[in-house]
């Protein structure tokens, strides 16, 4: 039977819109398999690692009738790659192996019975549906995923908090030194929700995310989120735990701040970088009226120094940060211009958007 027939090309999109969460090594020797349902015209793909769940359905010309099988989802993506983009592939099923022709290439592959692949078990009730176009959710991912923390003991930093409420959906990620917010306005309103997504589930996302018109829909409950967009369902499991109050963390009203550019800021943060000690990575920002500075220094005792020239007139500050923290958070955003808030060398800094309360950066000092 033909599962399915269609250009390299289409084939393998669809392969690797799925294929991103699939681990080479698994337990579950299954699990490295993409389960393939065929109805009719159109054929279904699903991969699972037991945390998340994608399935994505695409017209994939086959001939009739229903068949369902499992297929090492790397390797076929592997074979596929190797062939040109406008060569028609077909999927034939042959006695529990499935047989996959371009050309006049063949290449015979091992399957495993469908009825052995871990569905995610969905929970029972969602809450309410809404939806962002997909390139606002891809904007606000990028502005906070920098922040999650990687393999923290504290697993609920390991992630992206999304907090729906009203008529605001807002992202918030910290690893403890650093605390990034932004927000966007929904076009309903919702109730209350709070979930916290893990890890490898935002950067999923943000490889799946397009720029493309045409919304995302997101179902929040109790220990699951769904996702769909594009012709995809995408289910995930949730962190458990309980998110810091970020509301906490945001300085309110530091009394010192400045305008600047963001790409020269950025520009001098990179220079000084260079000749910072590889451990620490600290710089100084000294802020004086009409002047910043920011220097750098490492155990060579070699030095850096850099001065950019501000609209400022307040307190003479003197402060050190990592200066990795501060880059990515400037990397990250689009903007011309950023605003710096500032209370004393002790105390956290805020960088913001001017005239914009929809992205916060909280960044702690750093004693140099």
């Amino acid at each position: 039977m033909i599962v399915l027939k269609a250009t390299q090309e289409k084939v393998l999109s669809v392969l690797q819109s799925v294929a991103g969460i699939v681990e080479r090594r698994h337990t579950l020797p299954i699990l490295a398999n993409v389960l393939i349902r065929k109805t009719g015209g159109a054929v279904q793909l699903t991969t699972s690692d037991l945390e998340i769940q994608i399935r994505t359905t695409a017209e994939l010309a086959g001939d009739g009738g229903s068949f369902t099988t499992t297929v090492g989802a790397r390797k076929l993506i592997d074979i596929l790659r190797t062939m040109p983009s406008d060569q028609t592939v077909s999927l034939e099923s042959s006695q529990n192996k499935l047989v996959l022709k371009g050309g006049k290439s063949r290449f015979t592959l091992q399957t495993l019975p469908a009825e052995d692949f871990p569905l995610v078990q969905e929970a029972a009730s969602f809450g309410p549906v809404f939806s962002v176009p997909q390139k606002t959710l891809k904007d606000l991912l990028q502005q906070v995923s920098f922040a999650m923390a990687v393999h923290d003991i504290r697993y609920y930093l390991n992630g992206i908090l999304f907090v729906a409420e009203g008529k605001q959906l807002s992202l918030v990620a910290t690893d403890g030194h650093r605390l990034a917010f932004a927000n966007a306005s929904l076009e309903v309103e919702v109730p209350r929700q709070e979930v916290i997504l893990p890890r490898k589930t935002v950067l999923e996302m943000q490889r799946l995310l397009s720029d493309a018109e045409g919304a995302i829909e997101m179902q929040f409950a109790n220990n699951q989120a769904k996702f769909s967009f594009g012709g995809m369902e995408f289910v995930t499991k949730l962190v458990e735990g309980k998110f810091p109050d970020y509301n906490r963390v945001i300085p309110k009203n530091h009394k010192n701040a400045v305008t600047l550019g963001r790409v020269p800021l950025l520009a001098s943060l990179q220079r000084t970088a260079i000749l910072t000690s590889e451990k620490f990575k600290g710089v100084r920002l000294n802020i004086e009226p009409g002047t910043l500075r920011v220097a750098s220094n490492n155990a060579e005792q070699e030095e850096a120094v850099d001065e950019l020239d501000i609209d400022y007139g307040g307190d003479r500050i003197e402060i050190g940060f990592n200066v990795t923290y501060l880059i990515d958070a400037l990397a990250n955003m689009d903007q011309d211009m950023v605003k710096l808030e500032l209370q004393d060398a002790n105390s956290s800094a805020l960088i913001t958007i001017p005239e914009n309360d929809t992205f916060k950066y909280v960044v702690m000092p750093m004693r140099i």
